[in-house]
């Protein structure tokens, strides 16, 4: 019998995952810092971004035990045994592939499958997901996770795809336990990695992403 592992502590505690996608990973540690420094210190790489599997490695060994650094578009066994090699924390995916699901829950390393209707999402949490990613959530909105959740109750979502920091509470009070922002988070940090203006641009928004999702956490709303 698979076990589950539990949520990504990071994730809990923020409820907010950034997701870094570039077309190289070469300003990727800088940008990995500037968020941490504004506290979100739940960091997904996506394994589209050249050299994905380099700064993942190296991100997490500057970040140390206080963030946690994932992959992202883990699709196959391979990405898979690839991403742990590198040190992935947990895993992400755009898609339900249930062999990597339970592969990944047999290691104990979370993973976030992306899903859409209520088949596919109770089809990743049978496998062993730790929490199912509403992907792409912005098809839908709040009001389509909420109508998700009514006969799901006890699967936590992840709002991920198309959301932006100004809705981000609004998928919280749906009842995501947590949401994954990236360009609108990002906005063009990742190319000049070297800008210290642009890097601290982001470090604000990650501080203002953190503000816009703490008052649901205290409300005690959208738990999962």
């Amino acid at each position: 019998m698979t076990v589950r592992p539990a949520l990504t502590p990071q994730l809990v505690r923020t409820r907010a995952m950034a997701i870094l996608r570039s077309a190289d990973a070469t300003g990727l540690p800088a940008v990995a810092r500037a968020l941490a420094a504004g506290g979100v210190t739940c960091l997904e790489i996506t394994l589209t971004t050249t050299g994905a599997l380099d700064a993942l490695a190296r991100i997490r060994a500057e970040l140390g035990p206080s963030a946690a650094v994932g992959a992202g578009t883990v699709m196959t066994p391979a990405d898979l045994r690839d991403a742990v090699a590198a040190g992935a924390e947990f895993l992400v995916a755009p898609v339900v592939e249930p062999d990597v699901i339970r592969a990944a829950a047999d290691l104990g390393i979370p993973c976030y499958p992306g899903a859409w209707t209520p088949t596919e999402v109770a089809t990743a949490w049978r496998a062993g997901a730790a929490a199912v990613k509403l992907f792409p959530a912005c098809t839908g909105g709040p009001a389509y996770l909420r109508q998700l959740r009514a006969p799901l109750p006890d699967i936590p979502l992840v709002a991920v795809g198309g959301v932006d920091l100004a809705e981000a509470a609004e998928y919280l009070a749906a009842g995501a336990c947590a949401v994954g922002v990236g360009s609108p988070l990002l906005r063009g940090a990742d190319r000049a990695p070297g800008d210290p203006a642009a890097l601290a641009a982001l470090t604000g928004r990650a501080r203002d992403l953190l503000e816009t999702v703490r008052p649901a956490a205290r409300a005690g709303k959208g738990d999962a």
